[in-house]
């Protein structure tokens, strides 16, 4: 069938749009069991290795940002922008009450989110749909974008992006299955370590930028003390990277 919109023919870009999504939509078989493992200890080496985790890292705070965000918009609080920094800092900005459920919610989803999104790309890789994650992903990045609000936080999301619109589209599907595993890896192993990472910050005493983190946050608007948010970060993460890992590494459901 073709398809014109004031003389332009409109069916390449409704061949891909259907191509994208029969591949989204379409089980396929988990790779092997050494490829599953390989792909977990190439995730694990990027958190570990310091210089490349500090690269790495852009995309734990894109996750943590956009689940502030995210919360944001569902507690009813009106999302005004997001910032990624090269420090691999960021900042959600939105209006509403400044206490209560919504703004704890939000406050608390930051560190949580990345493990809780590893938690469903290991989800739908239980179910078969490995390149149906790569292509929600790209979905997920593409809507973050309308909020993002500087120029770094672009150009990150943006290589992101564009990484997996790459692999999705051009590499054979057992390659597109091995990265989806390895991202998958990499969210659930990544979003414990800036838990610990926090722990440390505030161990070693009250700076500034200590005191402004989304434990800090919750302790005044809750009233349980910083450490007590950190363990529970800490739950949260853990139990995601436990459940996910038991979910990746056992027998595929179709």
């Amino acid at each position: 069938m073709l398809w014109f919109h004031d003389g332009v023919d409109l069916t390449p870009v409704t061949d891909a749009i259907r191509q994208i999504w029969d591949a989204a939509t379409t089980p396929v078989p988990a790779p092997e069991q050494a490829v599953v493992l390989a792909a977990g200890l190439v995730a694990l080496a990027v958190v570990v290795v310091g210089p490349v985790w500090r690269t790495a890292r852009h995309v734990i705070t894109i996750a943590h940002e956009a689940a502030h965000g995210l919360v944001a918009t569902l507690t009813g609080r009106r999302l005004d922008g997001i910032r990624l920094h090269s420090d691999t800092s960021g900042l959600t900005i939105s209006a509403g009450r400044p206490r209560g459920f919504g703004m704890v919610a939000t406050t608390f989803a930051g560190y949580v989110g990345p493990g809780l999104v590893g938690l469903g790309a290991a989800w739908l890789l239980r179910a078969g749909y490995a390149v149906g994650l790569l292509w929600l992903l790209v979905a997920l990045l593409a809507l973050l974008l309308l909020k993002i609000r500087n120029w770094f936080g672009l150009w990150s999301v943006l290589v992101a992006g564009a990484g997996l619109v790459l692999v999705s589209w051009f590499l054979p599907a057992e390659w597109q299955s091995a990265v989806a595993y390895a991202v998958t890896w990499f969210l659930l192993l990544g979003a414990v370590k800036p838990v610990i990472e926090l722990h440390a910050q505030r161990a070693r005493g009250p700076r500034r930028a200590t005191r402004q983190s989304d434990a800090d946050q919750l302790a005044r608007l809750t009233g349980l003390p910083g450490l007590f948010w950190v363990f529970v970060f800490f739950l949260v993460t853990a139990g995601a990277l436990v459940l996910g890992a038991s979910w990746i590494v056992g027998p595929i459901e179709f």
